[in-house]
């Protein structure tokens, strides 16, 4: 007797051993009975059980748990250097008006100490507008055409900012979804954020969920900036750190 004869709760074990690419990949692509197996849900349900991965998400229904699975398994955060311990590195079509962006020690001069132990450093800007960006290639980190088209998973996007208790300040933030051309699917652009003068220095978060955006989406476009509101030589304008881009279940 082959693999054929065992019994597919049995069959899902042995499967379940396997990494999840090589499933998909090739063990689909064995037989129908393979593929089935391989296509519903309770495979996935073993692997995620096995590898503690559980969510309010995946009792949606039994079709999420294969997506569930992946999107589990590569959520982390796609901005690269989001706290400038790399200095600028990739951050892409900077602008540095007045004196430009600089890296500095938290809490800094008359701020605060931000609320993760985790974060060392900020980006802060000057006294003309001071943007930054970059482009998140989904495919590369993944993330590929069917899974975006068809499950369209959530984007979730965060940005912290702050001022400094001597120093008015303005902030905004800028997202967009890009197709394979470029074009925008979707965008989120918040206000123009005032920051007054006599400000706490308090760290406060800029949050944003894509969701339902349609097929298409290849790249993510994240831009933030600032710029003081005194016009003080040096850099007295808004500060950013812990920016971050997830696709979640």
């Amino acid at each position: 007797a082959g693999m054929e004869s065992l019994p597919d709760t049995v069959l899902i074990r042995i499967l379940a051993a396997i990494p999840a690419v090589e499933l998909v990949l090739v063990c689909r692509l064995v037989c129908c009975q393979w593929r089935n197996l391989v296509d519903g849900a309770a495979l996935w349900v073993l692997k995620c059980q096995q590898e503690g991965l559980t969510g309010a998400e995946a009792e949606e229904g039994a079709e999420n748990w294969q997506n569930f699975y992946f999107l589990s398994k590569k959520r982390k955060n796609l901005i690269k250097n989001p706290c400038g311990e790399e200095d600028l590195e990739h951050w892409g079509e900077v602008e540095n008006g007045g004196d430009g962006w600089k890296i500095e020690e938290l809490p800094g001069d008359f701020g605060k100490e931000f609320p993760s132990e985790e974060v060392h450093k900020y980006f802060v800007t000057s006294y003309e507008w001071c943007r930054k960006a970059q482009v998140i290639d989904l495919r590369a980190e993944g993330y590929w055409e069917e899974l975006m088209d068809t499950t369209q998973p959530k984007i979730v996007v965060r940005d912290w900012y702050a001022g400094r208790r001597d120093a008015g300040c303005l902030y905004e933030l800028c997202v967009k979804l890009l197709s394979e051309n470029e074009d925008v699917l979707a965008e989120y652009r918040s206000e123009t954020v005032t920051i007054p003068e006599d400000n706490d220095g308090s760290w406060t978060e800029m949050s944003h969920t894509f969701s339902n955006y349609g097929p298409g989406v290849r790249f993510v476009r994240f831009e933030h900036g600032g710029q003081d509101t005194l016009f003080w030589k040096g850099w007295y304008g808004v500060r950013v750190t812990s920016s971050s881009v997830t696709v979640e279940p």
